[in-house]
């Protein structure tokens, strides 16, 4: 097994330290225009038809066996 370890604290200058736990100021962007956020033209219909047609896929190729007239 191996018997050497790192050691878990980590070891590193005060002003690199200071730089990375500085509070940074935050600001509000106020000239951003955000623009209306459009509909989405995809709707329950839609999910619907998807539903309904992958029911009727799956029936017309399970269903697209070939018939050789054995053991039918």
């Amino acid at each position: 097994m191996k018997s050497d370890v790192m050691p878990s604290i980590v070891q590193m200058e005060p002003n690199v330290l200071r730089q990375l736990v500085a509070e940074v100021q935050e600001t509000v962007a106020t000239d951003v225009d955000l623009a209306k956020e459009n509909k989405s033209s995809f709707g329950i219909v839609d999910l619907w038809n998807i539903r309904r047609n992958r029911r009727a896929t799956g029936g017309r190729i399970r269903k697209s066996t070939i018939i050789t007239g054995i053991g039918y």
